[in-house]
């Protein structure tokens, strides 16, 4: 049978710690189990139940303490990931006996981990190789995102990290219940956009030379060529929205085809013996 999960991913701040503890609720609303990995070892807590934590394996504080290292928070959070990567095995054991397999696998933000080394890339081969289908869940700030070249920004991170991994990929906007109603108005321009449009309201012809003119046109260009303008709305405090999206990221990686119906919890019972029915009270 195969297993299931998600690569929880986005900038710091992006609410990637939000997502899997309100995926979790929503899951125990819904009758199915959702487990969370936590492979941050930068993360402090969480408001969830955790399965596995990279932490008991290599911690952020323990590699910036250490003396003959000298790390910053980045080369030290480089260093953990490069040794959890060195220590894939270790998945095997806290995986090993986990039933109803449909994991979130809480990631860092830092964008180099994605785009100069291959440690996510050697994560994915690692569960591909476990029987995992997964599916890269690219989480990005809404309040980030009513702005054309902010957004052409946050697409471009979605896209590196997208083409890195070569996985199934749903990216998703963040955090609306936090904006105000005119906010939520202008956020619809970037749900399906027209970016060279967005590029060109966005920046005033003049003043800005051709040749930037041309660059906005060949990063739109690029982004639509690989269909990756789209992003799916998520306001927490709409159930029908985590909705949405669970049904979308469980569509791409075929969630459900092979699971074997539960067996019902009660026998379904005998056609009553005709003799035992009885009397409804009418006189014959």
């Amino acid at each position: 049978m195969p297993r299931y999960g998600q690569l929880v991913m986005g900038p710091a701040g992006s609410g990637k710690s939000t997502y899997c503890s309100n995926m979790v609720k929503h899951a125990e609303v819904i009758k199915r189990t959702i487990h969370v990995v936590n492979l941050d070892p930068a993360a402090e807590h969480f408001d969830y139940p955790v399965l596995a934590d990279i932490r008991e394996l290599i911690n952020l504080d323990d590699a910036m303490e250490d003396e003959s290292l000298k790390f910053g928070p980045n080369g030290g959070l480089v260093f953990c990931m490069e040794y959890f990567a060195q220590n894939l095995d270790w998945l095997d054991e806290v995986l090993e006996e986990v039933e109803d397999d449909y994991i979130l696998f809480d990631l860092p933000g830092q964008i180099e981990l994605y785009t100069h080394i291959p440690v996510m890339k050697q994560l994915v081969d690692k569960l591909q190789r476990m029987d995992f289908r997964i599916c890269g869940t690219f989480l990005i700030d809404s309040q980030f995102m009513i702005e054309a070249s902010k957004f052409v920004s946050g697409v471009l991170t979605a896209l590196s990290t997208m083409v890195t991994l070569e996985i199934p990929h749903v990216n998703v906007m963040t955090k609306l219940d936090l904006l105000s109603k005119k906010a939520k108005k202008d956020l619809e321009r970037y749900l399906e956009p027209e970016l060279p449009v967005l590029l060109n309201e966005e920046f005033d012809d003049s003043k800005f030379s051709n040749k930037f003119k041309k660059l906005n046109i060949a990063i739109a260009s690029v982004i639509e060529d690989y269909s990756l303008v789209k992003f799916v709305p998520l306001d927490m405090s709409e159930e029908d929205s985590i909705t949405d999206l669970l049904l979308q990221i469980d569509n791409a990686i075929q969630y459900g085809e092979d699971l074997e119906p539960k067996e019902s919890n009660y026998e379904e019972a005998e056609p009553n013996d005709p003799d035992d029915n009885v009397d409804s009270g009418f006189d014959g």
